[in-house]
């Protein structure tokens, strides 16, 4: 008689989350149940387990299945950017575009404790919040006029459909010193990576959260992250790039604000290629041969087979990772955090600067609230010069949603879908779908066939966006 197939969940209640992680790695060497041998481990032997095959012969894997759910309240949003900066984890956090912040809602970082500056400091972002609260009301009375409250619709539900609206324009005053609040899921093998990173980052805020988190995590795993320590190697490779990156001379011609740096010009064939290669038997060399074969319409039907039904809440095939695609890109900061949530890609941001200028929602315009918005970006901007001659890093803190960041981007044509078909979607913010529809032009120009496939909403584009929402966005 076969075994009884069987599916349950072994309970954090019951186990800790590195007895869990034994009790997966022993079943390759065991032929008792998950149940049974979860019932043989104690919290001790869990730990021994751990240090012998996880720290001390490097089967970091096990650590993965340790998951551990972490709240984080009342950090800046520069801290959030570096948590965040994880691949393989699951984030949460305070959206700028559903609440509202208070006066008194920003960071204070410990290096101005005592220092002369935090005075400039603390008065660029009371300046920034300020004008932040003085926006709401002027910039909803001119979305409620052209968004009436409808007949039998009430308050709530009424500022629940225009919130977003006459926030989505206001939110560019916020500081990256804003308060938020954040959760992460992440594995231990992913956790200890983090902390390191958290351990060797130039902010005393992020360093102090780093010894914060492990421990808190080394009550529930403390064998697999009780070594994670600042890696001066880090720092030290940091300083000198940094250092070598000043000897470069601007270039002082326009560049475009998305730049497609490099591509794959075969990118069709290969994704075409691994389409027929998953399902056949020949090498992936014979079916690229065979792709170079087709004619335009045996490659548009083939094209059409592997995207042409998907639904907007479809995966695409894995096939469509056979690609490349890297874009040099600039955007307002506010885009930029959304954007950092598409993980698969390889994101590498430049640091928060004020020197790539502004951007200006055409909402803050229209509501006759230009003049206080500029005067608060121009205080804004000089506290950042006056801070980044102390400290770079610290001067970050001050910079708002509003001004421009470079982020390179590189990502294959399935990532890039999801996307462009989630961030040019109408309800997401039209900062973001500026760059995702600049983003699908882009692969567009350079995958004519499959790149016709992308899952754009139709009846926009990044120009019209543009006109439409910003006075100007450098």
């Amino acid at each position: 008689m076969l075994p009884e197939r069987r599916v349950y969940l072994l309970e954090p209640q019951k186990y800790s989350p590195e007895t869990i992680a034994v009790t997966f790695a022993k079943t390759s060497r065991s032929p008792l149940s998950f149940a049974e041998i979860a019932e043989e481990l104690t919290n001790e032997k869990s730990a021994a387990f751990h240090e012998k095959w996880v720290v001390g012969y490097g089967h970091a894997s096990v650590a993965e299945h340790a998951v551990l759910h972490i709240a984080l309240e009342n950090i800046s949003r520069l801290a959030v950017e570096t948590i965040e900066g994880n691949r393989l984890a699951s984030y949460t956090e305070k959206s700028t575009r559903y609440q509202k912040w208070s006066a008194e809602d920003f960071f204070i970082p410990s290096e101005l404790d005592n220092h002369p500056l935090r005075e400039i400091y603390t008065h660029a972002c009371q300046t920034l919040f300020q004008t932040y609260l003085d926006s709401l009301p002027v910039v909803k009375a001119l979305i409620a006029e052209e968004n009436p409250q409808q007949p039998g619709e009430n308050s709530a539900r009424y500022e629940g459909r225009i919130r977003s609206q006459y926030v989505d324009s206001c939110r560019f005053l916020l500081p990256a010193a804003s308060m938020a609040n954040v959760g992460v899921s992440i594995n231990a093998r992913a956790l200890e990576h983090a902390l390191c990173k958290m351990l060797s980052h130039p902010l005393e805020e992020v360093r102090a959260l780093g010894e914060e988190v492990k421990a808190v995590a080394l009550g529930e795993v403390p064998t697999l992250v009780k070594y994670a320590a600042c890696n001066p190697r880090w720092q030290s490779a940091a300083e000198e790039l940094s250092a070598a990156a000043q000897k470069i001379e601007t270039n002082p011609e326009t560049k475009d604000w998305c730049e497609m740096i490099q591509y794959d010009e075969k990118s069709e064939l290969r994704m075409l290629a691994a389409a027929q290669y998953a399902v056949g038997e020949q090498s992936f060399r014979d079916y690229m041969a065979y792709a170079a074969t087709l004619t335009q319409e045996e490659r548009q039907r083939l094209s059409h087979t592997l995207m042409g039904n998907l639904t907007r809440h479809d995966v695409p095939p894995r096939a469509l990772e056979h690609s490349s695609y890297t874009v040099d890109l600039v955007l307002d900061q506010g885009a930029y955090f959304e954007l950092k949530r598409h993980r698969m890609m390889t994101q590498t941001p430049q640091a928060l600067t004020a020197n790539l200028g502004y951007a200006i929602p055409a909402d803050i315009q229209r509501a006759g609230f230009l003049e206080p918005y500029q005067a608060a970006m121009e205080a804004a901007q000089e506290a950042y010069a006056t801070l980044t001659a102390f400290n770079p890093h610290v001067a970050s803190y001050v910079v708002p949603n509003a001004f421009n960041r470079r982020v390179l981007l590189t990502f294959n044509l399935r990532s890039a879908d999801h996307l462009i078909n989630l961030r040019t979607a109408e309800n997401a913010h039209y900062s973001i779908r500026r760059a995702a529809y600049r983003i699908a032009e882009e692969i567009q120009e350079v995958t004519p066939l499959l790149g016709s496939y992308l899952r754009v909403t139709p009846g926009e584009t990044w120009e019209s966006i543009e006109k439409k929402h910003f006075v100007q966005t450098a």
